[in-house]
This record gives C-alpha cells, sequence and structure tokens, in this order.
C-alpha cells in the first residue's frame, strides 16, 4: 500500500512538473511575440523619425511640423534595455514643440478670424526662426539615432 501511495505522489509531481513546464514554455513564447512587436513598432517609428527629420533639414516641411510629429514619435517609441530622456537630448525640438503645440490646426483653425491666425502664424514663424539654428544639429543626431538601441 505505502509502495502505491508513493507512485501515485510521484505521478502527481511529474503531472505538475510538464504542467509547470508547459506554462513556462507559453510564457516564453508570450514574452518573445510582445518583443518582436515592440521591435517592429520601434522600426516603423523610427523609420517616420528618419524620413521626418531629413524632410526638415532639407526644408521639405515646416520645423514647427516637424517639431510636432518628431516629439509626438519619440514619446511613443520604447527602446529595448535602456531608458533615453528625449527630452535632454533634443531640448530645442523640444522647446519649438512646447511652443507650438497648443496652435490649432487644420479645421480648428477655421473657427478663427483672418487676422488671429496670421497672427499665430507670426509668432510660430518667430519661434521656428529663434531655433531653427540650435535645432538643425538636433535633426542630424536624430537622422543618426541607432537603431541598435531599439532591439534586445
Amino acid at each position: 500500500m505505502l509502495w502505491f501511495s508513493g507512485a501515485v505522489g510521484l505521478l502527481i509531481i511529474l503531472g505538475l512538473a510538464v504542467y509547470a513546464g508547459r506554462l513556462l514554455y507559453l510564457l516564453k513564447q508570450q514574452q518573445d511575440e510582445q518583443r518582436q512587436t515592440v521591435e517592429r513598432k520601434n522600426a516603423r517609428l523610427l523609420e517616420s523619425i528618419y524620413t521626418i527629420a531629413m524632410a526638415a533639414e532639407q526644408q521639405q516641411c515646416e520645423l514647427s511640423e516637424a517639431a510636432i510629429r518628431l516629439c509626438v514619435l519619440l514619446d511613443h517609441l520604447r527602446p529595448v534595455g535602456v531608458t533615453i530622456n528625449f527630452v535632454e537630448r533634443y531640448p530645442n525640438l523640444h522647446a519649438l514643440y512646447d511652443r507650438v503645440k497648443h496652435l490649432p490646426t487644420h479645421e480648428a483653425r477655421k473657427k478663427y478670424k483672418r487676422n488671429e491666425i496670421m497672427r499665430m502664424d507670426l509668432q510660430r514663424m518667430r519661434d521656428e526662426e529663434s531655433l531653427a539654428d540650435a535645432i538643425m544639429p538636433e535633426l542630424s543626431m536624430l537622422r543618426g539615432l541607432p537603431a541598435e538601441l531599439l532591439h534586445a
């Protein structure tokens, strides 16, 4: 009888061990899928960051538009295994973003009178001009943001 109880106990322990192993395998698989999803998202974000930074450097888009787009993209970027403070790394880009993020765009602009829109545009252009020389090196730094930071 003792022998039988020991065998049953051993089978129960073996079954639990197999079950635990299967759960660990599924957990690892899930973590790998999540990591790959983050890496794919980061790759798309990084490609957009490179494109917008190059367009701004080549003056194909306004600095304020680039600042808005780049700061939002950087906010969504999640480097794997490292913490990067993008506000400290690109302070002038973020300074311009802070100055223009409240300005209305698209349909919201239509709610304002023409002279108010012109006043806002003039202020935006002054802000762009005052920070342009400081932002250009940051755009080059952004284009050099290493893709290795985004992979495990």
